[in-house]
């Protein structure tokens, strides 16, 4: 079937941003989606892209970001074009409207997006009475919880989501990493991380001890932040963590008019901070939390690079507006060949492999002279070899791993440059 997405983009284009968004959920509640992506619905995933996580079966790695359906308006849908999960919300217990409009623009000339929306949400009574005719046979649904602006309890606001959702979904996000709510970012630190998860991990206990509970967290962390936020999540035993939200920060790339507006920045440009973060993440915990890599995935390529870094799963959100839903086959496609390329078997053989290679290169290149050797055993990177080295610092080995990543996504950029497996 050929892909009507270029044309139905044009005419989306000639709208707002965020009505051409409603206008897109809308079309595929209303089972349209054929129309503007060329892909048949409901095919069968290859069994190397599939794996067991949380004792839930994701049928291949690639979901979609919270963000693109806050209202569980079209998940169903979503998941019958080869999505692997859908994560709805950001959801608030109660209705709000979020930030003024317009609240959301499209640099074309960079293809990102800049969102200010402040979690507008229809509330929770309607999102669950939606999310209620869902049959978990036909796809894995995450729900992601957010505060009511208005709240002067965040915590109170969460145990609310995680109460009346954890019976429904099939994994909560906690997002405390959202730029458009004053002072959300702060709960990333670590006692108030450590508090807030504390209560929220107790209540999960207490309503569904089997919901697996994550955190999504800011691409802008400092080294001292990261580290926090593993230590917690380590000592509390948090199911998971989503790396990374949009980003504050503007690249001096950035071409389009609209990048001076306020919000969050997604798109390419996340891509490597993001990217390397999750590195820092899954060497911090040891690759013992799983990970979903988010930001600048547009292609087989990028998804792969962030699996290779240590991301269990990925999600797409930006790329899709773009792009179109075709893009989805392209990316499980590309990563098949990809596992091929590099003599793997199946998707876990690669979740962190790039650790192997880094810390070598990356030593040499901090003129280390050992080479540790490790084992991807799936429970993290074990110690095997080289014991006679541990005292190298921290610090060195920080910077081994993140001199060797870097050097990747360098190779990665001149890639996509040349137009390789792009999606």
């Amino acid at each position: 079937m050929p892909d009507f997405y270029p044309l139905a983009r044009q005419l989306l284009w000639r709208v707002q941003p965020e009505t051409a968004h409603k206008i897109a959920l809308w079309t595929l509640r209303a089972g349209l989606g054929f129309l503007a992506s060329g892909e048949r619905m409901g095919t069968v995933d290859h069994p190397a892209l599939a794996q067991s996580l949380w004792g839930l079966n994701f049928r291949n790695p690639v979901g979609i970001a919270a963000g693109f359906d806050k209202d569980a308006l079209a998940f169903d849908a979503l998941l019958r074009f080869g999505f692997g999960a859908v994560e709805v919300g950001t959801v608030t217990p109660r209705q709000q409207s979020g930030n003024l409009k317009p609240r959301l623009f499209r640099l074309d000339q960079d293809k990102a997006i800049i969102n200010r929306m402040g979690f507008p949400s229809a509330g929770l009574d309607t999102v669950l009475k939606r999310i209620a005719r869902h049959k978990r046979s036909n796809g894995i649904l995450g729900i992601n919880l957010g505060k009511n602006l208005s709240s002067k309890d965040a915590a109170a606001d969460y145990i609310e989501g995680i109460r009346l959702t954890a019976g429904l979904a099939d994994y909560l996000v906690i997002n405390i990493s959202s730029p458009n709510t004053p002072g959300l970012r702060e709960l990333q630190r670590r006692e108030p991380l450590r508090l807030l998860m504390k209560e929220l991990i107790d209540t999960r206990d207490r309503v569904s001890s089997n919901t697996p509970l994550l955190i999504k967290i800011a691409p802008d962390l400092s080294n001292q932040e990261s580290y926090e936020v593993a230590d917690v999540a380590l000592d509390l035993g948090i199911d998971g963590i989503v790396i990374s939200n949009t980003t504050v920060e503007r690249p001096t790339s950035l071409k389009s008019p609209e990048a001076e507006e306020q919000g969050g920045l997604s798109g390419p440009q996340l891509f490597e901070t993001s990217t390397v973060l999750l590195s820092e993440i899954y060497r911090l915990t040891s690759g013992r939390i799983p990970l979903i890599g988010v930001g600048g995935i547009s292609s087989a390529e990028d998804a792969y690079t962030k699996i290779r870094a240590g991301a269990s799963l990925v999600q797409v959100h930006s790329s899709l507006i773009f792009n179109g839903l075709s893009l989805v086959a392209k990316i499980k496609a590309g990563i098949l060949r990809l596992l091929s390329k590099d003599g793997f078997s199946r998707i876990t053989d690669a979740i962190g492999v790039d650790h192997i290679d880094s810390i070598s290169n990356g030593f040499r290149r901090q003129g280390v002279a050992v080479a540790p050797h490790f084992s991807n055993t799936g429970s993290g990177l074990e110690y095997i070899h080289g014991a006679q080295d541990k005292d190298c610092s921290d610090h060195r080995w920080r910077q081994g791993i993140q001199s060797g990543l870097r050097q990747g996504l360098s190779a990665h950029r001149d890639g996509r440059t040349a137009g390789r497996e792009v999606g």
